[in-house]
């Protein structure tokens, strides 16, 4: 099996999901469940953040012209349904489904077209980002399927790849602390520190870094919160192993 890590990040009123949390920065949405055949897309998800986000979010995800990771730019005409299952101050938990028309397409239907049934989905989506991790067979076509893909979300998104490797080497979420930083946010990490980002006071801001990087502040922003993130789950993991291994002496 193959584990494949890539984020979309989303240009401005491209995707009305990726605006409002860009405009609500602490807000997540996360997939519990996400499955695709040929005809049929179906997930679950969880978003968390505060009650304004939270009602933004319902609002996006409930407007009729939103069907949940069809990538058509015009109204595809499916057949589509989203509930809420669950809304609480600080959690809201959604159902989607929708039927295919020729005009759709979406990330899970181009990946059962290049890499084979029994694809399994993994998503996070904060700010404009939206990063998938996809496990397979490893029999198929990844070239092909980013072409594809690239060519679906055309002028809207930005594809950043973040790691392919074999799937039995990864545990966890797309970014557990196992295996190595992708390139991208290596660099912006290194440039943080020898700018001094993380001085104090900062030498640096976000967007004076971002402005030298030639990135765009949001970008640079969710790169240092994942290559944070690498840093300390995988500095926990040291400490628990560690710790039992003192245990067992």
């Amino acid at each position: 099996m193959r584990d494949l890590v890539f984020a979309l990040e989303y240009q401005p009123g491209c995707n009305r999901v990726a605006d409002t949390l860009a405009d609500h920065p602490d807000a997540r949405i996360r997939s519990l469940s996400l499955h695709a055949t040929t005809e049929r897309l179906w997930r679950v998800d969880h978003a968390t953040g505060t009650p304004a986000a939270l009602e933004a979010l319902e609002s996006a995800l409930l407007t009729a012209d939103y069907y949940a990771d069809c990538l058509a730019t015009r109204d595809c005409g499916a057949t589509q349904e989203t509930q809420v299952l669950d809304h609480t101050d600080d959690t809201l938990v959604l159902y989607s489904y929708w039927e295919r028309t020729a005009a759709c397409t979406s990330v899970p239907h181009i990946a059962l077209d290049h890499l084979g049934d029994g694809v399994m989905f993994e998503t996070r989506h904060e700010g404009r980002h939206y990063t998938w991790r996809l496990v397979h067979s490893g029999n198929g076509d990844v070239a092909a399927f980013f072409d594809e893909l690239e060519d679906a979300v055309g002028d809207c998104a930005r594809m950043e790849m973040l790691r392919a490797a074999d799937a039995s080497a990864v545990t966890g979420e797309a970014d557990d602390g196992t295996a190595g930083l992708a390139p991208e946010r290596e660099a912006a990490l290194r440039a943080a520190v020898e700018h001094g980002y993380y001085e104090t006071p900062r030498d640096v801001d976000v967007g004076e870094l971002a402005a030298h990087l030639d990135v765009p502040r949001s970008t640079l922003t969710y790169r240092l919160r994942r290559a944070e993130e690498h840093l300390a789950k995988r500095h926990v993991s040291r400490e628990q192993s560690a710790d039992r291994s003192s245990t067992t002496l």
